[in-house]
């Protein structure tokens, strides 16, 4: 195809693999978007003589850089950096930075969009972004983290501000890379603004940030299944990952009367048969996320640590991925169904394959995709963003209060827009819609731009 055009829904594998040839996990985002956005798009003559889609999954611009920072031999090392920034027209732009080995363009620009919709879905003024660099700050010691981060802020900075990009932390950057890389922001612009989200309490970081995703995730599931008349109470959960997402819908899980009975790292699962206890969160939290150790280290006659296994095939009523982007199969996911799950929620990005996604669907489970079971995260960063300017800091009650009740509306918006298959909610699709419509508007409304 010479020209970049989307003529119709059965082109898209075929049209991204042309103008998209080495962006596989891209093209999976965006092939999971359309066939559900397809029918209101196909309506709209004007926003397909606009190009709106064609459009809509182009970024505004990549970023790419090289941070070159001394360890602390002395020695020079050099690492790469990106930030796409994707979407602006509901505000600016917003999403968090990322620090791993490996890290590509293709994995950003999946983020990027994915962070578009979901966003979008918040009803806040916030538009799409992801960022990051290959430097990955495990087994590095507290000030060759401070240069690396010192050193990729000195170009980041011309790029980013509170009304034009206002990065958050992601896979390897925490509050303390959060920190560093917002004092050295502040050192080279000398304004104190926010700009940065996932800031420490102290210097103007808002209350429930570690715990947004996570708790929000919970609150999306309660949700779910409150629309069909049913409880957490007393149900089974499988989670995958140990990072804060994980960590923190374990608590909140737990705080709701469910039994979790798993957490996974890169090594296996640890598999708490009797349910998690509120002890055995503290040590693994102390573990993971202040030791930065691995969970075979976990140290608990009760546990049973299962070497690489994915907890998925543990029986369970609800399983909610928390790990990483494709960790859950179709021979995962048949799993699960073989062992009575009723419910899926992400709360990773992307974790379940396309085959996985479909499965789940065909067998009637309730699946609750990443874009808004996850967006927990990003709505606490835009409130954070409101606390900056107003120069408040809000309590952690009414944090909690705000993250509840936009969980609950981008739910409802979800469920509002969404098919039914076989009397289940279709919230994938919902969310889909619900997202599109209000980008595609905007997007129409201010022209070719």
């Amino acid at each position: 195809m010479t020209e970049k055009s989307l003529e119709n829904i059965d082109n898209c594998q075929e049209w991204l693999e042309a103008v998209k040839p080495q962006e596989g996990q891209f093209r999976q985002a965006v092939c999971e978007v359309v066939p559900d956005i397809w029918p209101a798009y196909a309506e709209r003559r004007d926003w397909r003589e606009a190009k709106i889609l064609e459009r809509m999954i182009e970024p505004d611009r990549v970023v790419s850089f090289r941070v070159t920072w001394k360890d602390d031999d002395g020695r020079p090392q050099i690492n790469r950096a990106h930030r796409v920034q994707f979407n602006n027209v509901l505000g600016p732009y917003k999403g968090g930075l990322r620090f791993t080995d490996g890290l590509t363009i293709d994995t950003l620009k999946f983020l990027g969009f994915e962070q578009t919709f979901k966003n979008a879905l918040t009803h806040l003024p916030i538009g799409g972004a992801k960022g990051g660099s290959d430097f990955n700050p495990k087994g590095r010691s507290d000030s060759e983290v401070m240069a690396f981060c010192q050193a990729m802020m000195a170009e980041l900075h011309r790029h980013i501000g509170p009304n034009r990009d206002v990065p958050a932390g992601d896979i390897g950057v925490g509050e303390r890379e959060i920190g560093y890389l917002f004092g050295q922001y502040r050192r080279l612009v000398n304004e104190f603004t926010g700009t940065l989200t996932g800031k420490g309490q102290v210097f103007g970081g808002s209350a429930l940030r570690t715990e947004a995703t996570g708790y929000g995730l919970v609150y999306f599931v309660e949700n779910m299944l409150n629309a069909r008349d049913k409880e957490l109470d007393g149900l089974t959960v499988c989670i995958s990952g140990a990072g804060n997402v994980a960590l923190y819908a374990a608590q909140m899980a737990m705080q709701r009367g469910m039994k979790v009975l798993s957490v996974s790292d890169s090594g296996g699962t640890a598999y708490f048969a009797d349910g998690m206890t509120q002890d055995q969160w503290d040590e693994v939290q102390e573990l993971k996320v202040e030791k930065r150790g691995h969970l075979s280290d976990f140290d608990s006659g009760q546990v049973k640590y299962l070497d690489g296994t994915k907890p998925w095939q543990i029986a369970c009523d609800v399983a909610l991925p928390c790990a990483t982007q494709n960790e859950m199969s179709k021979d995962d996911a048949q799993s699960l169904v073989q062992n009575g799950v009723t419910l899926i929620a992400e709360g990773a990005n992307m974790p379940l394959e396309p085959d996985a996604i479909s499965l789940i669907r065909d067998k009637g489970i309730l699946f609750g995709p990443a874009k808004a079971a996850n967006a927990g995260g990003v709505a606490v960063s835009g409130l954070e963003q409101t606390q900056n300017a107003e120069r408040r800091n809000w309590s952690r009650d009414r944090v909690n209060e705000e993250l509840t009740q936009l969980m609950r509306e981008i739910h409802d918006r979800c469920r509002d827009a969404a098919p039914e298959e076989n009397g289940v909610i279709n919230y994938q699709a919902g969310a889909n819609r619900a997202a599109f419509q209000r980008i595609a508007e905007a997007m129409y409304m201010n022209g070719y731009v």
